[in-house]
């Protein structure tokens, strides 16, 4: 003991061996590196603590991720319905027809399905982030990619009427049914991959059938964004590595806007809102482009695509922004348009001018449109925003001297009803003593 009463830490002997072995195996069977083909990510708790509901399904689990929970047990009767369904359409399409050969039929008809995963199940796997589900799950994980591929398949062949529903079909019987698999069909923990979904669509394609998986998948979701259907037009995802169905719906946003072909700009630059810009004399234009993504600032009018709001809303965003915060070099396109639609809508007020400008098609209520729109991309991070121009154009119009008074003006004097009853006695004051002067003068 020394002088200060504490032990003398160079006659102290540290044992680093357990230290040194236990890093030495960590190094050993860590992955240091993210995989490229990952595209399926569970959702960073940073965004989900947000909204759970967004990022969770209602009812059904789509692939491995949330495969066997509880809640959502109980429809997998209807994914095997689905399944059942199928397999007897594409038997009785062929000329067998005892029961006997059906079922063999049947038989050979899975075991090809259960083939055609297992010869990509390698690949699959490569999909999704943090767990080797091929590993995990072993023979389920085959087993759950195909009946759920072969169910989402049926799903938007039904829905587009290529084939006949069934009355006692209970997704086209019970209204929630289609609203829940709306919701849980765009999730990014609830996915597969495309390539999947392509392989046993073509294995069950039959002659009578006309339009592409792509087509399929869109004309389901084809009111996602907004309440009048787009034009659907394939050729834009000719070369384009689909990942999932969540992907597909970002393409088909992304590839035909002119937003994304914009040179971005480190940082981003805050927009005033609706009501100040209107103040500013800036008139607000519904338009129809090709993606909801092109926002323009043109002749002192801000041209907004028209966007329906609606209980998907919310989470085709969150989950679209979630998965370019999660992909590597993905353009956070996504990311910058609730960025401006943010600052664009900060109260009720807001929304309702652009709700009368039929900009916006709401089905929510004015406040919880409003409160979504003010927290949607907190937590995110944006190296590049796609809106610098529109920006720019909006900052410069303000900063005139006739915009600047008028907002002025406008803000202090017409924005309260005293404020507006006081204008209102001043002008009619100033013509009655014009008036007097004038008859005095005669």
């Amino acid at each position: 003991m020394g002088k200060s009463g504490r032990s003398d830490d160079k006659n102290v002997a540290i044992d680093v061996g357990p230290m040194l072995s236990s890093l030495k195996d960590e190094l050993m069977n860590a992955r240091l590196s993210m995989a490229s083909s990952y595209c399926i990510f569970k959702t960073p708790s940073i965004l989900f603590r947000h909204r759970e509901n967004s990022f969770l399904p209602n009812c059904f689990s789509i692939g491995p991720v949330h495969h066997g929970k509880e809640n959502l047990v109980v429809t997998e009767k209807i994914k095997l319905k689905y399944l059942k369904g199928l397999l007897s359409r594409v038997i009785t399409s062929t000329e067998r027809k005892s029961e006997e050969a059906k079922e063999i039929e049947q038989e050979e008809i899975l075991t090809d399905f259960i083939d055609t995963v297992k010869l990509i199940e390698k690949e699959t796997s490569g999909y999704y982030a943090g767990d080797d589900y091929a590993a995990k799950l072993g023979d389920e994980f085959v087993k759950v990619l195909v009946l759920d591929a072969c169910f989402i398949i049926e799903l938007f062949r039904k829905d587009a009427g290529e084939i006949t529903k069934e009355q006692d079909d209970p997704i086209f019987s019970m209204s929630c049914m289609l609203q829940f698999l709306h919701h849980d069909l765009i999730l990014l923990e609830n996915q597969i991959p495309w390539f999947v979904l392509e392989a046993l669509f073509q294995k069950t394609k039959l002659p009578s059938e006309t339009k592409s998986l792509i087509e399929l998948a869109l004309l389901f979701f084809a009111n996602m964004f907004s309440s009048s259907s787009p034009p659907i037009k394939t050729g834009l995802f000719a070369g384009q590595n689909i990942k999932h169905i969540l992907d597909l719906l970002r393409l088909s946003l992304v590839l035909p806007s002119e937003e994304i072909k914009n040179h971005p700009r480190s940082g981003w630059q805050p927009i005033h809102t609706v009501t100040r810009l209107q103040e500013a004399g800036v008139k607000f234009e519904k338009v129809t482009p090709d993606s909801i993504l092109d926002i323009k600032f043109s002749n002192g009018s801000l041209q907004i695509p028209s966007l329906l709001i609606q209980e998907t809303t919310e989470t085709i965003l969150r989950n679209l922004i979630a998965y370019e915060q999660c992909l590597p070099h993905c353009a956070p396109i996504f990311t910058c348009y609730a960025k401006v639609l943010d600052n664009l809508i900060d109260t009720t007020n807001d929304m309702d001018i652009l709700c009368k400008s039929e900009i916006v098609d709401n089905w929510l209520s004015p406040e919880d449109a409003t409160q979504f729109f003010n927290k949607l991309y907190n937590d995110t991070y944006v190296k590049e925003f796609y809106y610098s121009k529109l920006c720019n154009e909006l900052d410069v119009h303000c900063k005139r001297r006739w915009p600047t008074w008028r907002a002025y003006y406008v803000h202090n004097y017409f924005t309260k009803p005293w404020a507006i009853a006081a204008q209102i006695y001043a002008v009619i004051m100033f013509v009655l003593t014009l008036w007097q002067t004038y008859i005095k003068k005669d």
